[in-house]
């Protein structure tokens, strides 16, 4: 049987709803003509619609007959179940149909021949089935398909009467149109036209499938005309139609056009099959559409990460747009300040690279060397993964010295998951050694200078790494064995960690969770971010107890057992992550304590 069709807030569907987790798209897509004699008119047309449940199935025929009942013709699974019901084959069937009468039809309006039951494809992963006729059986999706042909090929039409534009509302549902001419040797013109329109109600999801349509329709567009190119030329060469129009005596169009304008798309294309190849590409289109954008069940406000990557792309964006004003206007001055401009490029160059590395946009070029903290602390060794453990996560300036800027880059990748977004300034690679103000993580050339000052402070850890002497009979390994074999790693400070220290309550679970071989990577990654949530939860405490409500000290010491940070190592770390809360949250306590409401609470 065929189930009716429904139109939901969503989307267009047809037939019961479906579970959550399958994806597919809730449209319709369809191919308009402009007939010279009719008008805009619907040529082909593919649907989704969704099977019942199992249990809820009250067609009367069994699942077993229902897939002996299926065939195959043309390639396309057919099911005599819509056969039965199609509204072609019968004049009851006919005077029901949605769809205009056969005597308001010629051969350029009509795709399929009468008694044609149509094309069904089944998706057996998700139940559903794609069905394509000349109309939609619905009264409503008719009206819906039929209103959008018209304008397509009417009034909502881009420059040039060729190409993409977006129309639509929420009474009709948005379309994505595509309109394109097709050469016809017969035809006014030498060319008819013809468009294909996407039909959804959810105005966002359509739009944020504009690229994909929209090359995908074209590839569809471009086999059709060049199908349509070589029968009008081969059309030419047998019989030039424009040298005997033009010796033909003036007679009126109509009169002289004598049935011509009713040419099929399969006699333009010369493709017999043009309709089920038609059908396949559509439902294609559909299932791909739906599937390459999910969509992800967010629990709870965002976290302070997301805020932070938000505010930084914002930024990025401000940024890029007043460096092109700028730009625009230092082309105009004197060239005598050529030297001020180019100090300005570099300066621009090195902001830019750090706001990317900071949005977390930053990738290791070639090869990651380091895969994770786990495979960082068997490199390095226990105690110096320790020392610089313990300095990123009290926020403290990493100097990273190597030749190899890949070793750099992916070192980095792999400490900046222990904090916060909102705690990470990277510099990836520099020739220059550059103050902990603009960044904690610093990759500079082996033969850069570092200031005595820094090497000696107890806030900066340097980590060099030098060419190991390697024997010429060395055991050829894996790759990553090989490309860690050939360095040896020394890490100093001017203030070492004691071994015996106790160090924040973070790092010592962080440690227990590398310990643990039965953690895989992916375990030990969950289990950073959930520590992260907790500490930022703490910090989010602590600046709202002295940052917003001032709160004395004595009061702030009991805060800070009652969260279990009240020793100096954690006391610094929460000060220090602190400076990665998000803009959004601060401006949303200081608003909230500003209020007259939170005011007259206080008081």
């Amino acid at each position: 049987m065929v189930w009716p069709c429904r139109v939901t807030r969503l989307g267009l569907s047809a037939g019961c709803g479906r579970p959550l987790h399958q994806v597919t798209m809730n449209a319709i897509v369809a191919l308009c003509h402009f007939c010279e004699l009719h008008g805009p008119r619907t040529l082909f047309c593919t649907e989704v619609l969704h099977a019942p449940l199992p249990q809820g199935a009250g067609s009367g025929d069994s699942p077993g007959q229902g897939e002996q009942a299926e065939e195959e013709e043309g390639g396309i699974q057919m099911s005599s179940r819509v056969r039965a019901h199609s509204p072609a084959e019968g004049a009851s069937a006919e005077s029901s149909s949605p769809g205009p009468k056969k005597s308001d039809m010629c051969e350029g309006c009509r795709s399929l021949a009468a008694g044609h039951p149509g094309y069904i494809s089944h998706d057996k992963e998700t139940s559903i089935k794609y069905v394509s006729h000349q109309h939609p059986n619905h009264p409503q999706l008719f009206s819906i398909v039929r209103q959008a042909c018209v304008r397509s090929l009417s009034c909502e039409v881009c420059p040039g009467r060729e190409g993409p534009i977006f129309f639509g509302d929420e009474q009709h549902g948005f379309v994505f149109s595509h309109t394109f001419f097709i050469k016809d040797s017969l035809a006014r013109g030498f060319q008819r036209w013809y468009s294909i329109i996407a039909i959804m109600m959810d105005r966002i999801y359509l739009i944020n499938s504009w690229p994909f349509l929209l090359g995908k329709i074209r590839g569809i567009i471009d086999e059709l005309q060049g199908k349509a190119l070589k029968v009008f030329e081969a059309e030419q060469f047998g019989c030039p139609q424009r040298a005997q129009r033009m010796n033909t005596a003036f007679t009126p169009f109509l009169h002289q056009r004598n049935g011509n304008a009713a040419r099929s798309l399969t006699s333009l294309t010369s493709d017999d099959n043009l309709w089920a190849c038609l059908h396949t590409s559509f439902a294609w289109l559909l299932k791909a559409c739906g599937s390459r954008l999910t969509e992800k069940l967010l629990e709870g406000a965002p976290t302070e990460d997301t805020l932070v990557q938000m505010e930084k792309l914002a930024d990025l964006e401000e940024e890029s747009e007043s460096w092109d004003n700028s730009e625009a206007e230092e082309e105009e001055k004197a060239p005598a300040l050529s030297e001020s401009t180019e100090g300005r490029e570099l300066t621009k160059c090195l902001t830019d690279s750090s706001l990317l590395s900071d949005c977390g946009s930053w990738q290791p070029r070639k090869l990651s060397v380091f895969k994770s903290l786990r495979h960082m602390r068997q490199v390095l060794g226990v105690p110096s993964f320790r020392m610089l453990a313990w300095h990123v996560l009290m926020g403290n300036q990493v100097i990273w010295k190597s030749r190899d800027v890949d070793l750099v880059q992916s070192a980095f990748e792999v400490l900046r998951t222990m904090l916060p977004v909102g705690c990470v300034r990277i510099i990836p690679y520099s020739s220059q050694y550059e103050e902990a103000y603009r960044c904690n993580f610093l990759g500079l050339s082996p033969h850069v200078q570092i200031p005595a000052h820094v090497l000696s402070s107890e806030f900066a850890v340097v980590v060099e790494v030098h060419t190991a002497v390697r024997s010429p009979l060395h055991a050829v390994g894996c790759e990553d064995d090989q490309s860690l074999s050939k360095y040896e790693f020394t890490v100093t400070s001017g203030s070492p960690v004691a071994a015996d220290r106790v160090g924040p309550t973070i790092l010592n679970k962080i440690e227990a969770a590398l310990t643990n071989q039965n953690l895989s990577v992916d375990v030990v990654d969950q289990c950073l971010v959930c520590l992260k949530e907790e500490w930022m939860n703490k910090v989010k405490v602590l600046f709202k107890f002295t940052k917003v409500d001032s709160r004395p000290k004595e009061d702030t010491q009991k805060l800070l057992s009652v969260l279990g940070a009240s020793e100096e190592d954690n006391v610094k770390l929460l000060k220090f992550w602190m400076t990665g809360l998000s803009k959004t949250y601060k401006s949303h306590l200081m608003s909230t304590v500003r209020s007259p409401v939170a005011s007259e609470s206080r008081n």
